[in-house]
């Protein structure tokens, strides 16, 4: 139980997650998934990414486990699943930075690019569809851009979430920077819970030393 004091002060989550990164690794396998997009605007299209991380950490069971770690600039939470360990991580960059918190994160952790799974908004997907890809170019995405220059490789498994492409090119940046509809919000509940199904299965399978191709 940690002392009231230190509780007020938040030092003690910052002392327990540098616990949590330098605690030695568990015997199974480790990951890190990244949800990527922008602090602060949660409901936007480009953020999707964090949407889907906030659902797979209340099915891990650590919705309420967020940290801030100064040394990566994010919010993160440590789940176990089976013999492998999950590491969430929410950078608090903007997402053309991302990349910075998720590199510092894999360093923290000892991870390998192919041990880091990124999830993105898709515009050339429509809102509904999921892609699982392993590796590749970024494809016009400034937050995976960034992810492959700080790791220095582009063989990070991605979840690519369908946001849907506007007909007019000049609408791409409003549309993407912009809410959901109502009637698009009615879509995610399914859309979030399949994207957590996909990453969870992708996941359990990778730790068992199965190798996959993308979805």
């Amino acid at each position: 139980m940690p002392p009231p004091g230190l509780l007020g002060s938040g030092l003690w989550m910052s002392r327990a997650m540098s616990w949590c990164v330098l605690e030695p690794r568990p015997p199974g396998k480790r990951w890190l998934v990244a949800g990527l997009g922008n602090p602060g605007l949660p409901g936007t299209r480009h953020s999707v990414g964090i949407a889907v991380l906030g659902q797979l950490a209340r099915r891990l069971g650590v919705a309420e486990s967020w940290a801030r770690d100064r040394r990566c600039a994010a919010d993160l939470a440590l789940a176990p699943l089976g013999d492998a360990q999950v590491v969430l991580l929410r950078p608090r960059r903007l997402m053309n930075a991302n990349g910075r918190s998720v590199a510092r994160a894999a360093e923290l952790f000892g991870l390998t690019a192919e041990e880091v799974y990124l999830v993105h908004d898709e515009l050339d997907k429509p809102l509904g569809k999921l892609a699982l890809k392993l590796g590749g170019s970024a494809r016009g995405h400034n937050g995976v851009r960034s992810c492959i220059s700080c790791l220095n490789s582009s063989a990070m498994p991605r979840l690519r979430v369908g946001i849907g492409r506007p007909t007019h090119p000049d609408a791409v940046q409003a549309h993407v920077l912009g809410c959901f509809s109502p009637a698009e919000q009615e879509l995610l509940p399914p859309l979030l819970e399949r994207a957590t199904d996909l990453l969870l299965d992708h996941i359990r399978e990778r730790s068992q030393g199965r190798p996959l191709l993308g979805i």
